[in-house]
């Protein structure tokens, strides 16, 4: 549907996160997110963000994406626990993942000449469309959906007792901040890890390390309430 203007979407937030329906304003309920759009809605170009693996496989995404724990997280999400809903469900995903994980040493490559490349040991690497991923988990706070940009965020190695104290804030609110944190905004990266790494677009996994992300502005028409700037 990216690329055709004459196709719009309609987004039933009936799945286990929903994050991108809440990023375009919708409840999360889906009759009644339904009812907004059919009666008050409006349809907008929104972005999404384009991945390229190792292998070649292409495919775009339009909330959260990422390497390192989240994506080993996104296997348990999608597996053992997926029958849980909610934000309870990419915790306890999240806290599985963490058994025996090890940081990744990662070579970052931004677009921005300025900022250059980033070697880093990190728990993990988004790169984010939306506020959040994971039902709820603020990882890109300032991300937009029409910017025409995409969040990057490197979560850097945690010490045991910062890991419990970003988890527990992460289960109350939603809310993930540490020193340990670093966001960007940009428009093209190329991500890079020590050892091979799975990436996932929207908690499904696409492909492996070494990858590229860029936005694609304007890629696709969504239905989303109209009092809302979306």
């Amino acid at each position: 549907m990216a690329g055709s203007p004459q196709v719009s979407i309609g987004v039933l937030p009936a799945g286990g996160g929903n994050d991108f329906a809440s990023a375009i304003g919708l409840p999360n309920d889906a009759v009644r997110a339904a009812e907004i759009v059919l009666l008050h809605g409006r349809a907008s170009c929104l972005d999404a963000a384009h991945v390229r693996t190792a292998d070649g496989t292409e495919r775009l995404y339009l909330g959260g994406g990422g390497v390192g724990l989240d994506a080993e997280a996104a296997r348990y999400a999608s597996g053992a626990f997926r029958k849980i809903r909610g934000r309870s469900r990419y915790l306890l995903s999240a806290v599985r993942a963490l058994w025996g994980f090890q940081p990744l040493n990662v070579r970052v490559s931004l677009d921005d000449s300025a900022q250059g490349v980033i070697e880093a040991k990190a728990l993990l690497l988004g790169v984010l469309n939306t506020p959040s991923y994971g039902a709820g988990l603020r990882l890109a706070p300032e991300a937009n959906v029409q910017d025409g940009k995409l969040n990057l965020v490197i979560l850097q190695h945690l010490p045991p007792l910062e890991i419990v104290r970003v988890l527990a804030r992460a289960a109350a609110s939603g809310e993930v901040r540490t020193r340990y944190l670093r966001r960007y905004a940009i428009a093209r990266v190329r991500l890079e890890t020590d050892r091979e790494c799975v990436f996932h677009g929207d908690g499904e996994i696409i492909g492996r390390t070494p990858v590229e992300v860029s936005v694609v502005p304007n890629a696709v028409r969504v239905w989303h309430p109209a009092r809302d700037k979306a």
